[in-house]
């Protein structure tokens, strides 16, 4: 919460921090990195092979931004109806369409092993077949293999700012495999399974069933794409070629939308799971468990980053949840000021400033 104690801060001049604040990053991504520049993407962090992009990827807007409160826009600033790459907070996207799949009665058991209801998709080793949907969900899965064409060791021994544990050891080395459910590590390829899995349980691309079941009956999806890997695609029985999309866009494809439909979809949890004419499109229940800590990463929900304990996201109050994408994405949903704050290409190294300045301005009688 706010420091009652700090200089008061308007609503402009927390959005004038965020907007002299923009990621380091090239707009152009495909540029070389200028002087003060940092390299587009996370891609090049790998070992090789796989420090490359295997997916489309395309140019990117300024530091932008759209903030509501009380389900109103009070602030938006930058390019808010530009469908830009979001990288990582596709993977909170994953979730809803869990939760969607549960709501249609394709997952009525989240607990349950991936493999008693999808057979021969990569669940079937002796270590992955006890793997359920919850455990992919929290990111405590520990799947082994490689999908397409991208191993799991890839993305071991990642270390990501908001993880408050030290590094074990070099991102992409061997680290020995624990049994499904006691080891937390963000993996993307992991995650990768996790949509290809969901792929073949609504036996439709994703892109279709979020465009239709959450963006468009909350009145947004303009300009909005899900793209995955050159090479993703996957045949469907009785529907031929589909591709299969990634969790984000660490080496290309992705989701692009704009940050006013972030904020739809932000919105969406304030709102209890309805739509503003009153639809339940996810259930209630599901959002909630979405927001529960993991008991060995408290720190993270059902592919959402939590604030606890206060620290990971000082000035947001302890109930706040975070979707967050490497290059400077954020959409803070704030239950404590009824608002949702959707922060697009900031320099990470910003997130925590401008999080309180916005706080601040939020807490503030006129910002209500």
């Amino acid at each position: 919460m706010p420091n009652p104690n700090a200089p008061a801060v308007d609503l402009a001049t927390a959005i004038a921090t965020a907007q002299s604040h923009e990621t380091p990053w090239p707009r152009d991504p495909h540029a070389e990195p200028q002087p003060g520049q940092a390299p587009w993407g996370v891609h090049h962090d790998d070992p090789p092979p796989y420090n490359r992009l295997r997916g489309p990827v395309h140019s990117r807007g300024p530091q932008s931004g759209v903030v509501l409160q009380h389900g109103r826009e009070i602030a938006a600033w930058g390019e808010p109806d530009r469908p830009d790459l979001t990288f990582s907070v596709a993977k909170t996207y994953l979730a809803l369409l869990a939760g969607i799949a549960q709501r249609q009665g394709l997952l009525p058991d989240e607990d349950e092993p991936v493999s008693a209801r999808l057979p021969g998709i990569g669940f079937d080793s002796d270590h992955n077949r006890a793997i359920t949907w919850t455990q992919l969900l929290v990111q405590t899965s520990e799947w082994e293999g490689s999908c397409f064409g991208l191993p799991d060791s890839v993305d071991r021994w990642r270390k990501l700012a908001q993880d408050p544990r030290p590094a074990d050891g070099p991102k992409g080395g061997q680290r020995p495999l624990r049994a499904p459910g006691i080891y937390w590590e963000y993996n993307d390829v992991r995650i990768n399974q996790l949509s290809l899995a969901l792929l073949h349980l609504f036996r439709e691309p994703l892109p279709d069933v979020f465009l239709r079941e959450l963006l468009q009956p909350l009145g947004g999806g303009e300009g909005f794409a899900w793209r995955g890997y050159d090479d993703s695609w996957v045949d469907l029985p009785g529907r031929g070629q589909v591709q299969s999309v990634p969790g984000g866009t660490h080496w290309g494809g992705g989701v692009s939308i704009s940050a006013r439909d972030q904020a739809r979809i932000g919105q969406l949890f304030l709102d209890n799971g309805k739509s503003a004419d009153g639809r339940q499109l996810i259930g209630a229940d599901w959002l909630q468990r979405m927001a529960e800590p993991c008991g060995i990463a408290p720190f993270y929900g059902r592919l959402l980053w939590l604030n606890r304990d206060g620290k990971a996201f000082p000035g947001a109050s302890r109930q706040a949840l975070m979707m967050l994408g490497a290059g400077g994405h954020s959409v803070w949903i704030e239950p404590a000021f009824d608002a949702v704050v959707v922060l697009r290409w900031l320099d990470p190294a910003s997130l925590s400033s401008v999080v309180g300045q916005l706080a601040a301005a939020l807490a503030a009688p006129a910002a209500a």
